[in-house]
């Protein structure tokens, strides 16, 4: 569960951040812990907005055997704009878009470059309408993988609202993928591996958009994705199975929450995401604390087996003690 929260925490943060917008991640951590009934303590509560994020997030993966209709679609937009504002501009919700040209341009006035412009309004309905045949249809021969590529392409160049289209189409992907692997559990995110490679991600888009019927670069670059993504899983689990055993091995050490925390982070950040290790200093700020509590309660943890200590005088460090996992036994 840990690992999951993870994952819709990162999708959360990055689908958002694919469009430009910066999404509170503190905010995200708390919708998603509310979501999956884990521990919100100290989380701040979430926005109208963060919520319905997280909302079209979980309803996409959850119940991904559920209909795709109009009906959906227009509830996980709207939810994405509870206020009807993106920003300080007024969005157009639970409805297609409107008679004006839906268009993606660059360049400054008078030298605009039009890098796409999506079907007109006169054929906007019918094709939402075919995609949404298309997407229900029993797929016999069909890879789900490339099923769910051809869906974030074709969600995503109808554009049918005035905003949200990205964060939707997404969604729909996950959505997709869930139905291919029957599972409602994902431990990777598309989102996010999509965000390191953003620049290449509308690139691609845009030579295919522009270019004709032919979509096979587009599910090349795509598949190349998704198994980026899941190698970068093996990280995010492997550090969530890591951070079991160590409180495993120390479930029966008297800490206190400020040792807690403080380990948690450690735990968290995995074995190379902690640059330089904790010292003295860094503990005294994150638990706000003391320095001599801070020693004190660093050497205890030494003590305890929690932490070693690396390096002498100005240098001196702690760093987490690796547990070992326990042998197998037959």
């Amino acid at each position: 569960m840990e690992a999951q929260a993870k994952i819709l925490v990162e999708d959360g943060i990055n689908t958002s951040a694919i469009e430009g917008e910066k999404v509170d991640l503190d905010a995200i951590r708390s919708s998603v812990a509310r979501k999956l009934g884990l521990p919100t303590s100290g989380f701040p509560e979430p926005s109208r907005a963060v919520s319905g994020l997280v909302d079209v997030l979980f309803d996409a993966t959850t119940r991904f055997d559920d209909p795709l209709t109009r009906k959906r679609l227009f509830g996980w937009q709207a939810a994405l704009f509870p206020t009807g504002y993106s920003g300080l501009h007024p969005v157009r919700t639970g409805r297609l878009r409107d008679a004006e040209p839906m268009r993606v341009i660059s360049g400054p006035v008078g030298s605009e470059r039009i890098h796409f412009e999506a079907p007109p309004e006169d054929r906007l309905a019918k094709e939402v309408d075919a995609f949404l045949r298309w997407f229900e249809a029993a797929a016999k021969d069909e890879d789900g993988l490339i099923r769910a590529g051809l869906a974030h392409l074709r969600f995503v160049t109808i554009h049918p609202f005035e905003d949200g289209n990205g964060r939707i189409a997404r969604a729909i992907t996950d959505m997709a993928i869930a139905r291919d692997e029957r599972q409602t559990v994902r431990l990777f995110s598309l989102s996010a591996q999509i965000m390191r490679t953003r620049k290449g991600y509308y690139e691609i888009l845009e030579k295919t958009q522009r270019g004709g019927i032919d979509v096979t670069p587009w599910l090349a670059w795509f598949l190349g994705q998704v198994g980026e993504a899941c190698s970068l899983a093996e990280d995010t689990v492997g550090n969530v199975l890591a951070k079991a055993k160590f409180w495993m091995a120390h479930q029966q050490a008297h800490l206190n929450d400020r040792q807690r925390k403080v380990l948690n982070r450690l735990l968290d950040a995995g074995p190379e995401g902690f640059e330089g290790g904790m010292t003295t200093r860094k503990y005294e700020g994150m638990t706000k604390t003391s320095r001599a509590t801070a020693y004190r309660e660093l050497s205890e943890l030494v003590s305890l087996g929690c932490m070693e200590v690396v390096g002498s005088g100005r240098g001196t460090c702690y760093r987490l003690v690796p547990v070992t996992p326990p042998a197998l036994t037959s």
